[in-house]
């Protein structure tokens, strides 16, 4: 190790030698740093999972604008708006077609007794334009009366229902006392506020949920003519509709407004964000404190060095290679322990959880930062000190 760092850093590796002199220090050093580094991607993990379950739903649709009520959170967690709002919307040029979508989430007993909660999307059927090609194949069969499409990576479900229902099977179920027929599969996922997805027709929804109605979907889907500027549309549709209580959006516009809320207005979100401030805030402190007993312990040898002429800069170089160390060294076990936990998350839970490229290389920065930071705080006290009072 010392020679590389040495053709690494072009000199002599004080600072490796300095931490790894007392390896009692260096271990509880790297633990702190490794203990930190698993906070931060614990956090930025379930995090993820909450916003790609967030967004997750848009992955059944096709559609480029989304006109929901202002009352409404997101795409799942909207308020009701009224269907004449779609012939308003179609009235607008530019616009191609439309189509109401109904939300609702249906929670039917599994044979064991466990009870699994579905968040089910109701859809004009007649409109296969506005569903994506993943259900699109199976999309035909939903005129079938009671007949649905069930998410295969549904939480709790039993993997022989999928399994029989991916072989061409069917599944009978009775769910708010409607008796449903699964002819057909899709791979969406669960999330947190549901065990999964279930697509149906419109007129099976009502069915499910007696006390909703026809004449108030959760959201009118647009398509724009080709050739138009969705943008363009948006706003002729903001000036058609001025006083409606609607929001109109981009459909991705939509799912960044759902990731906004989520990140920023939703509890869940904000203690995240707070989680992986605190997993930062622990890491500086523990790296500070080895750094700074590190320059209380060889304030004789930085003296030395200081008396003889090196400058701030040179003692800065030491404490930064330290930091370095700590940072390479915590980062690697932190990594390696994160995408186990992930596993495991994701197996128990099936929640969405992965280890990307992007996620390890911003938390890596992030605790090279950090340890820096620390380093260069923690020789605040050499720089102002006079050689004559370190000896």
């Amino acid at each position: 190790m010392s020679r590389l760092l040495t053709n690494l850093f072009g000199r002599l590796p004080i600072g490796w030698l300095q931490l790894s002199h007392n390896k009692a220090r260096l271990v509880a050093a790297v633990s702190g740093v490794s203990f930190a580094t698993l906070l931060v991607f614990m956090q930025l993990g379930i995090m993820g999972a909450l916003n790609s379950s967030t967004v997750a739903p848009y992955g059944l649709l096709s559609a480029d604008i989304v006109i929901s009520s202002e009352e409404g959170n997101t795409l799942t967690d909207a308020g009701e708006i009224a269907r004449a709002r779609m012939f308003q919307a179609l009235g607008v040029p530019g616009v191609a077609d439309a189509t109401p979508l109904y939300i609702g989430n249906l929670p039917f007993t599994l044979d064991d007794g466990s009870t699994v909660s579905l968040l089910s999307f109701g859809f004009d059927v007649s409109q296969p334009e506005f569903v994506s090609p993943s259900i699109a194949a199976s999309f035909g069969s939903l005129t079938i009366e009671n007949t649905v499409i069930l998410d295969r990576d549904t939480r709790g479900m039993p993997a022989s229902v999928i399994d029989a229902l991916t072989a061409g099977g069917r599944y009978e179920f009775e769910a708010n006392g409607n008796t449903l027929v699964a002819v057909g599969t899709m791979n969406i996922g669960g999330g947190f506020l549901a065990d999964g997805m279930l697509a149906m027709s419109d007129q099976t929804f009502l069915r499910s949920f007696p006390a909703r109605t026809s004449s108030a979907p959760n959201h009118i889907l647009l398509n724009v003519d080709d050739g138009v500027s969705v943008d363009t549309v948006v706003e002729r549709l903001r000036g058609a509709l001025p006083s409606a209580n609607v929001k109109v959006l981009a459909a991705d516009a939509s799912a960044q407004a759902d990731l906004d809320f989520m990140s920023s207005e939703r509890p869940t979100g904000i203690i995240f964000g707070f989680g992986v401030f605190m997993g930062i805030l622990v890491g500086l402190v523990i790296v500070y404190q080895v750094l700074s007993t590190d320059v209380a312990d060889h304030l004789g040898e930085y003296a030395t060095f200081k008396a003889m002429g090196y400058g701030q800069p040179f003692f800065l170089g030491i404490v930064f290679e330290e930091a370095i160390v700590l940072a390479v060294f915590g980062f690697i076990p932190g990594l390696i322990v994160s995408i186990g936990l992930y596993a495991g998350l994701r197996a128990v839970t099936g929640l969405p959880v992965e280890m990307d490229a992007s996620r390890a290389i911003l938390v890596f920065l992030g605790t090279l930062t950090a340890c820096t930071i620390s380093g260069a705080i923690a020789t605040r006290r050499l720089a102002a000190a006079d050689p004559a009072d370190l000896f």
